[in-house]
């Protein structure tokens, strides 16, 4: 059976495709000198399953050990009728990555988290047999944007696990005409009952073209149109949404419209469709709350960080990713950070359907230390912080149209210690809320989350906060109420800076993290935030005191408690490693359900 074969792009889907996973032939390059040693003409030493990085158990190799580099070949047939283009996809492949298709170089791409494709029916026949070879670059002990990978130590250790390297989401093929569309920007234009389409088309040389939308409601037509849609312009449209047939996307009630995108020639023929989804929602901010749909929810978020003890950061199924959020909702959560990992689309395809916020984070750890240095590879080949910027926006437009994401995070924990003079940090977090807020304007973004903040325009202000004490927690939190919020201030005895808090919405974005490993209680292989408890009673009696002391707050938009799961170390999870429950679900639920106060204005 091929491992994780469902469709990896849910939000622009066409009928034909090849999913590519399953056994490849892999060799680990340890030294980088594969190339000079000419892997890319030869076959390779071990097999492996894709998409399961060669860290993990599930990929058959399980080497945990530092990898400068890794190779990847398969023998793919071509099916007779794909006689256009051929889009090879790569969801995610970490971190530098050059392809070769029957010898000839495809292309590169950089980034551990986004997706990327390359052209190929140049290379190769319809009905033929392609030999598709991947060289993944790690760079493994240097200093990149990858989230909670562990780059110091050989074993995980702390807040950092193990390390993912190559080809870690689906790899898939896919035919197109030559002159095709690509993926729809769609926004929700709540405020005039409206759906704006914006729809990028690729390689078209004739004139007299159209574009054909239809959208649907419970199986039921409610918009067709059709316009233009010439060589020299991207053909964009306004549907609107009569008041009968206008049904929001909430949380708890969420609602998607089905889209139909047909790309007509000039006699109306076919030449390119795919399916999408829409969900009518808005995100505004008045004063400290953040409204949906005009309403302040608050978001009980948890902080998730999507790994798994046998997959790494590959979910083992697509069953794995829906539960994840379930368990989530059973816990009493509505909403969700995922954090410091951009998290597969099929993850947010399922929080879209079962109404479950998200905010969207990069994972930026790596990229610096918390002295601020900057860690180029090669200044002029690679610097990780330019990097990134390519990443980020590419991660934008895949994600665009999720309703479930209320709100995005490019950064995490990020340090500043002098007032004076810019630094490359100061350039790299207000270039990255510019870019965020110019590709969407229509979300919040926090400039860091935690720390420093270092744009006075960002959107949301923020605080991490372990303290495990509810009553001082409370004393910490008390002067939001004067806008002299709790700021992260001190790191050792050095003094971090932020800009001035302006009156935005704000809320404690990590939290808790209570640690509840009877078991390892003593053990310098576990940790948490503070004391482990005495019993599951004191846990729940300190679980509901830090959680009453946000609820109550009337200035508090929400809150974000660490964590969904155990991850490795890690034994500050709701819920285990494994998924299994470690609380009663009822109780915590309970706990987080009653009205937060800034509801209740």
């Amino acid at each position: 059976m091929i491992p994780r074969n469902e469709y990896p792009r849910p939000q622009f889907v066409r009928k034909d495709w090849l999913c590519l996973n399953g056994e490849w032939q892999f060799e680990i390059d340890q030294a980088d000198s594969g190339l000079e040693r000419g892997l890319k003409e030869r076959e390779l030493k071990d097999k492996i399953m894709v998409p399961f990085c060669p860290e993990s158990p599930l990929s058959g190799i399980g080497n945990t050990d530092f990898m400068e580099a890794v190779w990847y070949r398969r023998e793919i047939e071509i099916p007779e009728n794909w006689e256009n283009k051929l889009l090879l996809h790569f969801q995610a492949c970490d971190y530098d990555t050059t392809v070769w298709v029957n010898g000839h170089k495809a292309g590169s791409h950089r980034g551990g988290f986004s997706q990327f494709n390359f052209e190929i029916s140049k290379y190769v026949k319809p009905g033929s047999t392609a030999v598709i070879v991947v060289r993944a670059r790690d760079y493994s002990r240097d200093h990149k944007a990858g989230g909670k990978q562990q780059l110091e130590k050989y074993k995980h250790k702390g807040c950092n696990y193990y390390r993912t390297t190559g080809i870690w989401q689906t790899v898939w093929l896919e035919p197109v005409s030559n002159c095709y569309m690509k993926r729809s920007w769609i926004t929700a234009d709540l405020a005039n009952n409206c759906l704006r389409i914006r729809q990028p088309i690729a390689g078209c040389k004739e004139h007299g073209m159209s574009l054909s939308v239809i959208v649907k409601a419970k199986n039921k037509i409610i918009i067709e149109k059709t316009i233009a849609a010439d060589i020299d312009m991207t053909p964009e449209l306004d549907l609107e949404i009569t008041t009968e047939n206008l049904i929001l996307w909430e949380p708890k009630q969420p609602f998607l419209y089905d889209i139909e995108l047909k790309l007509l020639d000039i006699n109306n023929n076919i030449i390119d469709q795919a399916a999408s989804y829409a969900g009518m929602r808005s995100i505004a901010i008045q004063g400290k709350k953040v409204l949906i749909n005009g309403k302040a929810i608050f978001q009980r978020q948890v902080l998730d960080q999507g790994y798994y003890a046998d997959g790494i950061m590959t979910a083992p199924s697509e069953e794995d990713l829906v539960n994840d959020i379930k368990l989530s909702i059973a816990a009493g959560f509505n909403s969700a950070r995922l954090h410091q990992k951009v998290f597969e689309e099929r993850y947010l395809y399922h929080a879209d359907r079962l109404g479950y916020m998200v905010w969207g984070e990069f994972g930026d750890w790596g990229i610096h230390h918390q002295n601020n240095d900057f860690m180029p590879i090669d200044s002029w080949n690679h610097h990780p912080h330019n990097a990134m910027f390519r990443q980020w926006a590419e991660i934008l437009e895949r994600d665009y149209n999720h309703p479930s994401i209320v709100g995005w995070c490019p950064l995490n924990e990020t340090h500043r210690f002098e007032e004076d003079n810019i630094n490359a940090l100061d350039d790299l977090t207000h270039g990255l809320y510019l870019m965020t807020k110019a590709i969407d304007s229509g979300r919040p973004v926090i400039d860091a989350s935690g720390y420093s903040h270092r744009v006075c325009e960002s959107d949301i202000y923020d605080s991490h906060n372990y303290e495990q004490s509810p009553e001082k927690f409370e004393d910490l939190m008390r002067g939001l109420k004067e806008n002299k919020p709790y700021q992260n201030l001190d790191i050792g005895n050095d003094k971090l800076i932020n800009v001035a808090y302006a009156g935005q919405p704000y809320f404690c974005s990590e939290f808790g993290g209570i640690k509840w490993s009877p078991e390892f209680a003593d053990s310098t292989e576990s940790w948490g935030y503070g004391d482990t408890p005495k019993s599951l009673e004191d846990f729940y009696k300190r679980f509901e005191g830090l959680i009453n002391v946000l609820l109550n707050n009337p200035d508090m938009f929400g809150y974000c408690y660490t964590q969904l799961t155990d991850v490795y170390q890690e034994q500050n999870g709701i819920y285990n490693f494994d998924r299994t429950p470690k609380f009663d679900n009822k109780i915590l639920k309970q706990i987080q359900q009653r009205v937060a106060a800034i509801e209740n204005e």
